[in-house]
């Protein structure tokens, strides 16, 4: 299924049914009075939160939403129907936004959430509502009010406790690959990945985490270069993110510094408070440096870039280094153990955990 984190739509709540002017006409009852029933409502537009959506695919190609009008009023007592509200099902993680003023309206958080995003209009009253002791023959009756009507955003960003951040190529899809059920495609070349993959990490009986693979990031990407800015909001609910850098790139003229730092200059100029994130570096390919120089090379990274956070080594090819790994992560996006630090582990496992 292509994966869509973007939409317009149209929704239009039904309008109100207007009242009826009626008269009661049986025999033998002079002057029966009135009987018009009011107008039934019209129906209204909800948003649903669904667990079993993972795109806004289906409000790309269909863009008008319109709930039924209510029903007119009749005579002998008769009120409208009311019309039918109907459930726009949408992911979970979906806000949903005016895309005239901008302003958000919801932010569907939790499945099964239900919110009204466009109410139907009340219906009209029938002269039934306006007799008193001196209009005992009313002619008065209402039209029913009109239902909300919105051009609405539509923008997904996935739920995730940890994201995952780097160059195309640096190994990120490889990494959710080894440690979840998670099968995004893996390819020797560029931007590989071009839709976010999220995938559910088991490190012991109910101990588990989502992470978020969006695609790589290149200098140059708030210009729009590669595939610019367009994922980086799947990282915003993120813990933890875990940026990723290939310590053995294939071309010799490729500084691994030169590259996190253009990473971390993107981030900053797409959004600060997402550059503010706790962030760990993570040196993927150690499989391909001989071992005698893993530690020096690494080292030498994290002294250029002047780096105080934790630092992981790892393979995730050869799935290397990743237990610590994902111990440590454990440990800090737990509901009960996110104010704990991370205590003191060996070099390649990780370093202290203050940035």
């Amino acid at each position: 299924m292509k994966f869509i984190d973007e939409a317009l739509i149209d929704v239009a709540a039904g309008n109100g049914g207007a009242g009826c002017v009626s008269f009661r006409r049986e025999k033998f009852i002079p002057f029966g009075g009135p009987n018009g029933g009011d107008g039934g409502r019209g129906g209204s537009v909800w948003a649903v939160a669904d667990q079993n959506i993972n795109t806004l695919i289906d409000y790309r190609y269909t863009r008008r939403h319109e709930a039924r009008n209510g029903e007119p009023g009749r005579g002998s007592d008769q009120f409208g129907a009311a019309g039918p509200d109907i459930d726009l099902r949408m992911p979970v993680g979906t806000i949903v936004s005016d895309a005239e003023t901008g302003e958000v309206m919801v932010e569907l958080l939790e499945h099964g959430q239900r919110v009204l995003i466009a109410k139907g209009g009340d219906g009209g009253f029938g002269n039934l509502h306006f007799k008193t002791s001196t209009n005992r023959s009313p002619r008065q009756k209402t039209p029913g009010w009109p239902g909300q009507a919105f051009k609405l955003k539509l923008e997904l960003r996935v739920l995730a406790d940890v994201g995952l951040l780097g160059m195309p190529n640096a190994g990120k899809s490889t990494l959710i690959a080894a440690v979840s059920n998670a099968r995004p495609k893996i390819a020797d070349y560029p931007f590989t990945t071009l839709h976010p993959n999220l995938g559910v990490v088991r490190v012991g009986p109910e101990r588990s985490f989502v992470v978020a693979d969006v695609p790589g990031l290149i200098e140059g990407a708030s210009e729009g270069a590669g595939l610019g800015h367009q994922f980086l909001r799947h990282l915003q609910r993120t813990r933890l993110l875990l940026h990723i850098v290939d310590a053995a790139p294939f071309d010799e003229g490729v500084d691994p510094v030169v590259q996190a730092r253009a990473i971390v200059a993107e981030l900053k100029k797409y959004d600060p408070a997402l550059h503010a994130k706790p962030r760990w570096l993570v040196f993927n390919k150690l499989d391909m440096v001989p071992e005698a120089e893993r530690e020096k090379r690494v080292k030498d990274y994290v002294r250029r870039l002047r780096w105080k956070g934790p630092v992981f080594s790892i393979s995730a090819l050869a799935r290397d280094g990743l237990q610590p790994l994902l111990e440590a992560i454990w440990k800090h996006v737990a509901p009960d153990q996110r104010s704990q630090a991370l205590p003191d582990v060996r070099f390649g496992d990780a370093a202290e955990a203050a940035e």
